[in-house]
C-alpha cells in the first residue's frame, strides 16, 4: 500500500466498499483488490497485526523516534487515531526520510487574471466549461519541466545503492480536495499522464477528466501510479504560502498560495489600488528532494514559471490558439501612468482620455475586422488600431475610468468595460460597417441601437422556439427532396438555413408595422425552400415539378426550371396577421432580377399612393460572388435614392457561401467583403455569423427598422457555407478540398441551435421530435399526392391593379379621339402658367404647336407623341417615360418637362391631365441601361394601366441591357407566363454619325422573335407612331413593343402628319406606295425606316415611275397576308427588292429574305444594301454619303 502514499486512505475506503459489495467498484479495482495482500488492514480500526509467540495481538502504528513525547494532563482527552488518520501519520513519517528544501517566489498575477477572463468569456459563450487559475499554473509547470527536466527526477535506493531516477514522462499529480461520507475533507492526488506530450487543449480536457472523476468517485488504480511531480493549491483556503511534504518517488511538489493584493494594501480603496497600478500576487513554493535537485535548479524552475505566467514566449498566445480563441492575449508591460508620482500634467491626462475616445471610434469604424463571422472556423484576427496598446494603454489601465463618447449610453467607464462593450458590439458574431455614412442622425441611431444591448439580443422563448421551427422546416425540406429525388438539381440552401428564419422575422416585423406586401428577388440558391417555407407555395405543386410533369393541354410557353419561376402567397405571422409576400421570376442571370423587383415595387407603391414607401417593401437576396461581381448590383443600388426610381429602401440579404461555383473569394473580388459595393450609397452593412440564429435575427431587426426610419438601402451579410456543390450533381471537393473537409465535419445550424435551446430548457427533445414528425408527415402526404395526381406550378402575376380595372380600360377595339378632344389636348399641353418664364426658343416651340388650333399645320414626331400621352391619360392610362435625357429628348425634340429660366422650377406639359388615378412621370435616368430597363420591365409587368417606355439615348445603347432584353423582355411570357407592355424606343438610322450611333441592332431583336412574343416596329410617320402607342396602351394584348425610332425624321416634314391622320387613322402594319401606278411597276421594293425617305426623294428628283416603295411598319408579328396582297397587286413586277441601309449581315434582311421568297410566287427576290460588315456603319461622313448614294441608285437599277 505504500505506493499510494497520500492516496492510501482513498484505497482503503474503496476496499471497504468492495468488501461489502464487489459490484460497487470498477473492474480495474476489483482486479487490484483480488491480487492485493490486504492482511493487517481488514478490521474496523485498520490496525496492524503483529505475531508474537504464536499469538496475534494488536500494536499501534509505529512512531518515528522523537526527542520528547508529549504527556497529556489529566483533564485532556486522548482519542485514538485510526484508519485514514493513521495512514496519513504513516505517510508523513515516511516523508521525513526525504531530505527536502523549499524555494519561494512571489509572482504578480495581473496577466494571469486578465487572460483567464478572456478564456472564460470564450468558454462560457461556447458552453465549454470554465478554466481555473490552477489549470493555467499547472500548464506553466509542465512547460517549465520540459525546459528544466531535473525537477522531474526522483531518488531511490536499490540493492543498498543510491540512484537518480530519470522519468521518461511528466505525470502531473493534482491535489484534489474531497468531502468524505462523514463530512470531513481530505485530499487525493491522481495524475495527468504524459502531460508533456499534450497540447493545452488536450491537457485541459485531461485535467477536467481527472477532477470530474475524482469528485464522482470514479478514479482508477492507474490514475495514482507514476506521479512525477505534484501541484497543490492551499491558496483556495486563503493560505498565503505553504511548504508541503514531499512523498517518496517524486522529486518535487509545487504549492500555490492565495491570489490577493499584498497585505499592506488591503485597507486601500479600489480606486487607489487601480491608480497605483498594483497587481494581486501569488506565492509559489517548490519543495524538492535535495539529494537530486539543487537550490539553484529549483529557483530557476520557479523563475521560468514566473516568466511563463507573465506571458513570455507566447504562453497565453498558444493557449488561446489551442482553444481556437481568435483574440490577442493581454501582455505584461510597464505602467505608463505617472499620476502616483505627481508628474502627470493636465495635457497628458486629457490626451489619455482622447486616446480612449479614439479607440472607441476606431472600433466603431473597423471593429468588424475582428468579428467572428465564418461558421467553419474561428480565426485569429488582429488590427493594430483595434489594440488598446496601440494607443498607449497597458494592462494597468484596465480598471481606470475614461470618457466614453457616449458608448452604450455611458459617460465614463473602466477601460476593461469599454473594451468588453466594443468587442461584444462590434467584434463578436456581428460585424458592422456604418461609419462611412455621412448623415449623423443615421450613424447615431445605429450606434445607440447596437451599443445599448451590446449587439446581444434577449429574445423570449416564443421567438426562440419559432426560430428553431423555421430552421427545422428549412433543413428537413432539403433533406426530404434529396432523399426522394436523388440527383435532381434543387440548388440547396443547406449551410444557410438561417435565411428562412431571417425572412420569417422580416415578415413578422412587417405585420406589426402595417406592411401589406414584401416583394422578393433572388437567384436559384434556396429558392425552392423560400417558395415552400415563406411564399407558401404548396408542396404538392413543387413535388409535381420534380415528378417531371408536362401539361398535355398546354399550348403556350416553353416553361422554365422550377427554381426560376415566380409566385406569391399570404404569410401567417406570429401575431395572427397575414402579410402578402411574392418572389419575382428570375433567370440564371443571378442579379438581373434586382431592378425588376424595384420596378414592381415602385408600380405597386404608386398605385397604392404609398408616398412614405412603407407599405410595399423590396427584399433582395444575393449570392456573395454575384453581389461583388455583377455590375447590375451597383447600377441597381444607384437607383435607390433617385426620385424616379426610389422604393424607400431595399433590404439586401447576402447568402454568403464564401464561394462562387468553384471560385474562392481571393479570386472573385478585390474588396475585403463581398458587400463593399453597397458603400457607394452609404448603406449600412451588417455582417453576421449564420450559425448564430439569434444574432442573425437581431441584425435583421436593425436592418428592417433602419429601412423603415430612413428609407434607405441596408445590407445583411449572412455568412454561411454551401454544404453541397453548386448543384446536387457537382463535386466541390475537386477544387475546395480543405473547405469541404471542414463542411463535412461541421454540424448544421439546426443541430447547433437545437443543442443551445435544449441546454436552456426552451425545448424538450420530445417537442423537437414532434415538430420533425409534423414536418415529415406533411411532406409525405404531399409527396404521395404529387405522385398520384401532379399539379401544374403556375406563376403568379405581380399586378398592382385588379383584372377588373384592366378590363374596364383595355378593350379589343380602340376608339379614336374626336376633333374636339384633339383640340382640348393641344390646349392643355400648350398652356403655360403666367408666372412661368420659358426660354425664348421654347416659347416659339410651344407657340408653333398652339398654332394648329388656328390653322392646318403638320404634326411632327414629338408633337404626335405629346398628343398621344394626353389622349391616353384622358382614357385612364398613366404615362411613365424614362431614359437618358428623355425629358428634353436626346435630339432636343420632346421638351415634356419645361424649366423656368429665372428660378429653375419645372413643370410637365401634361400636368393638367393628371388625376387621382392617372399620373405622368417623364424622367431623366441615371447613365445606366441594364438597371433602368430592368426597372421599367418590372414596372410594366405590375401595372398594365401605365404606358411604360424606356428610351435609349441612341439605339445601340440597348447593348448594355442585353440580358434584360434576352432573358426578360423577349421570353418572360414564354418561360413564366408573365406578360409585359414595355415599350423600347430605340433611335435607329444611318446618318453618317459613325458606327456607335447608327444602329439599334434591329437584327438582334428580330432574331428573338417567335411565338408572338413581342412587337417589333419601325414606324415612318408621326401618325403611325401615335396609333402604335395607343394600340400598345389600350388594346387587350399585352406584349413588349420594340420601336425603331427616328433621329433626323423627328423634324422631317415628309414624316409629319395631319390632324386627320391622327383622329381618323389606325396603325398600319404595311404602308403601300400611293404615288405609283401599279401596272407600271417593274421593281417592287420593300423597305423600312428612314431610308424610305432617301429613296423617295431620289425617285422624285429623277422622275422614276417603275419602282414601288412599300414600307414594312411592323416586322413582327410578320404581316404575311398584307404583304401577299401587295405582291399580287403589282402583277407586272419583275423583281422584288429588299432595300435596307444596314449592312447585309445586319438589319432585317436575314429575317425578311426567306419570308419574301415564300410569298414572291416565283418572282426573284434581291437584296439591296451595304455589303456585310463587322461594324454597323462607316466612320467617315464622306464615305457614308458615297455608299448611301450607291445604295439608292442600286434600288432603282442605276449602276455607277
Amino acid at each position: 500500500m505504500m505506493e499510494f502514499g497520500v492516496n492510501t486512505w482513498f484505497v482503503l475506503d474503496l476496499y471497504k466498499d468492495y468488501k461489502k459489495d464487489p459490484s460497487s467498484v470498477t473492474e480495474k479495482w476489483k482486479d487490484f483488490f483480488k491480487t492485493l495482500d490486504i492482511a493487517g488492514v481488514e478490521n474496523e480500526y485498520q490496525e496492524r497485526k503483529i505475531p508474537t509467540n504464536g499469538e496475534t495481538k494488536t500494536q499501534p502504528v509505529q512512531q518515528q523516534p522523537q526527542p520528547k513525547i508529549y504527556e497529556p494532563s489529566k483533564d485532556e482527552e486522548l482519542v485514538l487515531i485510526k484508519g485514514v488518520g493513521a495512514r496519513i501519520i504513516e505517510n508523513m513519517d515516511n516523508s521525513l526520510s526525504v531530505p527536502t528544501a523549499t524555494s519561494f517566489r512571489t509572482i504578480p498575477v495581473k496577466i494571469l487574471e486578465e487572460n483567464r477572463i478572456i478564456i472564460n468569456q470564450f468558454l462560457k459563450a461556447n458552453n465549454r466549461g470554465k478554466i481555473s487559475y490552477t489549470h493555467i499554473i499547472g500548464w506553466a509547470i509542465v512547460l517549465a519541466l520540459k525546459e528544466q527536466p531535473v525537477m522531474n527526477n526522483s531518488f531511490t535506493f536499490k540493492d543498498g545503492q543510491p540512484y537518480l531516477v530519470k522519468k521518461s514522462s511528466i505525470n502531473l499529480g493534482l491535489a484534489v480536495d474531497l468531502e468524505k461520507k462523514d463530512g470531513t475533507r481530505t485530499l487525493i492526488v491522481p495524475n495527468i499522464k504524459n502531460a508533456g506530450e499534450m497540447t493545452f487543449g488536450e491537457y485541459f480536457e485531461a485535467y477536467n477528466d481527472i477532477i470530474n472523476r475524482s469528485r464522482a468517485n470514479k478514479i482508477e488504480v492507474e490514475d495514482f501510479a507514476g506521479t512525477t511531480i505534484s501541484l497543490t493549491n492551499p491558496g483556495t483556503l486563503g493560505t498565503v504560502t505553504s511548504a508541503p511534504r514531499l512523498m517518496t518517488g517524486q522529486g518535487a511538489i509545487i504549492a500555490t498560495g492565495s491570489i490577493e493584493y499584498p497585505a499592506e494594501f488591503h485597507a486601500m480603496s479600489k480606486s487607489v489600488v487601480t491608480s497605483l497600478g498594483l497587481s494581486k500576487v501569488m506565492n509559489i513554493t517548490s519543495t524538492y528532494d535535495h539529494r537530486v535537485i539543487q537550490g539553484a535548479e529549483s529557483g530557476l524552475f520557479l523563475k521560468r514559471i514566473h516568466e511563463l505566467l507573465l506571458g513570455q514566449d507566447g504562453f497565453y498566445t498558444n493557449i488561446l490558439k489551442d482553444f481556437g480563441i481568435p483574440v490577442k492575449p493581454i501582455y505584461w508591460s510597464e505602467d505608463r501612468n505617472q499620476y502616483p508620482t505627481g508628474n502627470t500634467s493636465a495635457v497628458s491626462e486629457i490626451e489619455r482620455h482622447a486616446k480612449a475616445i479614439q479607440l472607441i471610434n476606431m472600433f466603431r469604424v473597423r471593429g468588424h475586422l475582428l468579428a467572428d463571422l465564418d461558421p467553419l472556423e474561428e480565426t485569429y484576427k488582429y488590427h493594430p488600431e483595434l489594440d488598446s496598446t496601440y494607443y498607449g494603454f497597458t494592462v494597468w489601465d484596465l480598471d481606470r475610468e475614461y470618457i466614453t463618447d457616449g458608448l452604450a449610453g455611458l459617460r465614463t467607464a473602466k477601460l476593461r468595460d469599454i473594451l468588453d462593450i466594443l468587442r461584444e458590439t462590434y467584434g463578436n458574431k456581428i460585424g458592422v460597417e456604418y461609419r462611412h455614412i455621412q448623415d449623423p442622425e443615421e450613424k447615431e441611431w445605429l450606434q445607440d441601437t447596437m451599443e445599448k444591448v451590446h449587439n446581444r439580443p434577449n429574445y423570449n422563448n416564443e421567438v426562440k422556439r419559432n426560430i428553431l421551427r423555421k430552421l427545422i422546416q428549412a433543413e428537413m425540406f432539403e433533406k426530404y427532396i434529396d432523399k426522394k429525388y436523388l440527383g435532381q438539381k434543387r440548388f440547396s440552401l443547406e449551410g444557410s438555413e438561417t435565411i428562412i428564419a431571417v425572412l420569417d422575422h422580416i415578415m413578422n416585423l412587417g405585420s406589426e408595422d402595417g406592411v401589406e406586401e414584401f416583394v422578393l428577388g433572388m437567384a436559384h440558391r434556396g429558392r425552392l425552400n423560400v417558395l415552400t417555407n415563406i411564399i407558401g407555395k404548396s408542396l404538392y405543386s413543387i413535388f409535381s415539378e420534380f415528378e417531371g410533369f408536362v401539361d398535355p393541354n398546354s399550348v403556350q410557353g416553353s416553361g422554365d426550371v422550377k427554381y426560376h419561376v415566380g409566385a406569391s402567397g399570404e404569410y401567417e405571422c406570429l401575431n395572427g396577421k397575414t402579410v402578402k409576400v411574392s418572389v419575382a421570376s428570375n433567370p440564371s442571370h443571378l442579379e438581373f432580377v434586382n431592378p425588376v423587383v424595384e420596378g414592381i415595387v415602385r408600380a405597386k407603391q404608386t398605385r397604392l399612393k404609398d408616398e412614405k414607401r412603407n407599405r410595399i417593401i423590396p427584399v433582395l437576396l444575393h449570392g456573395d460572388a454575384a453581389f461583388a461581381g455583377q455590375g447590375i448590383v451597383a447600377e441597381t443600388l444607384n437607383l435607390s435614392q433617385l426620385r424616379g426610381y426610389s422604393t424607400g429602401g431595399t433590404i439586401h440579404i447576402v447568402i454568403n457561401n464564401q464561394i462562387g461555383f468553384t471560385t474562392s473569394p481571393v479570386d472573385a473580388r478585390s474588396t475585403v467583403y463581398a458587400t463593399d459595393v453597397a458603400k457607394m450609397v452609404q448603406a449600412p452593412i451588417l455582417h453576421v455569423n449564420g450559425d448564430k440564429p439569434e444574432a442573425t435575427l437581431w441584425v435583421t431587426e436593425i436592418a428592417y427598422k433602419y429601412r423603415q426610419k430612413f428609407k434607405k438601402d441596408v445590407v445583411i451579410d449572412v455568412y454561411g457555407y454551401r454544404r453541397l456543390g453548386h448543384n446536387e450533381t457537382d463535386e466541390p471537393a475537386y477544387t475546395q478540398p480543405l473547405m469541404y473537409k471542414k463542411i463535412r465535419q461541421h454540424p448544421s445550424v439546426v443541430k447547433i441551435y437545437e443543442k443551445k435551446l435544449l441546454d436552456e430548457n426552451v425545448f424538450s427533445e420530445g417537442e423537437i421530435k414532434t415538430i420533425e414528425k409534423d414536418v415529415t408527415d406533411k411532406m409525405d402526404f404531399n409527396y404521395e399526392k404529387a405522385r398520384a395526381d401532379v399539379q401544374k406550378f403556375k406563376t403568379d402575376l405581380p399586378l398592382a391593379v385588379t383584372q377588373e380595372q384592366i378590363d374596364e380600360i383595355r378593350k379589343q377595339e380602340i376608339e379614336n379621339i374626336t376633333s374636339e378632344e384633339f383640340d382640348e389636348i393641344v390646349k392643355k399641353i400648350t398652356e403655360i402658367p403666367s408666372d412661368f418664364t420659358l426660354h425664348p426658343k421654347l416659347k416659339k416651340f410651344i407657340d408653333t404647336r398652339k398654332a394648329i388650333l388656328e390653322r392646318e399645320e403638320l404634326i411632327d414626331w414629338a408633337f404626335a407623341e405629346a398628343i398621344t400621352f394626353g389622349s391616353l391619360m384622358n382614357a385612364g392610362i398613366s404615362i411613365r417615360l424614362s431614359g437618358q435625357d428623355s425629358a428634353r429628348g436626346t435630339f432636343s425634340q420632346r421638351h415634356n418637362v419645361l424649366t423656368d429660366v429665372n428660378n429653375a422650377s419645372e413643370i410637365n406639359i401634361h400636368r393638367n391631365f393628371q388625376s387621382d388615378s392617372v399620373i405622368i412621370e417623364t424622367l431623366d435616368s441615371l447613365l445606366s441601361e441594364a438597371a433602368v430597363l430592368g426597372f421599367e420591365f418590372g414596372y410594366s409587368t405590375s401595372d398594365p394601366l401605365t404606358l411604360v417606355m424606356w428610351e435609349a439615348q441612341f439605339g445601340d445603347f440597348a447593348n448594355g441591357a442585353q440580358v434584360i432584353i434576352d432573358n426578360f423582355i423577349s421570353s418572360a411570357e414564354s418561360k413564366w407566363m408573365l406578360p409585359s407592355d414595355l415599350v423600347l424606343l430605340l433611335p435607329h438610322g444611318q446618318e453618317g454619325q459613325g458606327p456607335e450611333h447608327s444602329s439599334a441592332r434591329l437584327e438582334r431583336f428580330l432574331e428573338l422573335c417567335a411565338d408572338n412574343n413581342m412587337f417589333v416596329c419601325n414606324p415612318t410617320t408621326s401618325a403611325q407612331y401615335y396609333h402604335l402607342l395607343r394600340r400598345q396602351a389600350l388594346d387587350d394584348v399585352r406584349k413588349p413593343l420594340i420601336v425603331m425610332t427616328p433621329k433626323s425624321l423627328l423634324r422631317e416634314k415628309l414624316a409629319s402628319s395631319h390632324k386627320d391622320d391622327i383622329i381618323h387613322g389606325y396603325f398600319k402594319h404595311v404602308l403601300d406606295d400611293i404615288e405609283v401606278e401599279p401596272t407600271k411597276v417593274k421593281r417592287l421594293g420593300f423597305t423600312s425606316g428612314k431610308v424610305y425617305y432617301d429613296l423617295l426623294k431620289y425617285r422624285h428628283e429623277k422622275g422614276i415611275d417603275d419602282t414601288a416603295l412599300v414600307r414594312i411598319e411592323q416586322y413582327f408579328p410578320f404581316p404575311k397576308n398584307q404583304i401577299a396582297e401587295l405582291i399580287s397587286k403589282y402583277k407586272n413586277a419583275e423583281k422584288i427588292l429588299w432595300i435596307q441601309e444596314e449592312s447585309e449581315n445586319a438589319g432585317a434582311w436575314n429575317f425578311m429574305s426567306l419570308k419574301l421568297m415564300n410569298l414572291a410566287g416565283g418572282i426573284p427576290v434581291q437584296y439591296v444594301g451595304r455589303k456585310a460588315s463587322a461594324s454597323t456603319a462607316p466612320g467617315s461622313k464622306a464615305l457614308f454619303d458615297e455608299s448611301q448614294l450607291k445604295l439608292i441608285k442600286s434600288a432603282f437599277g442605276i449602276d455607277d
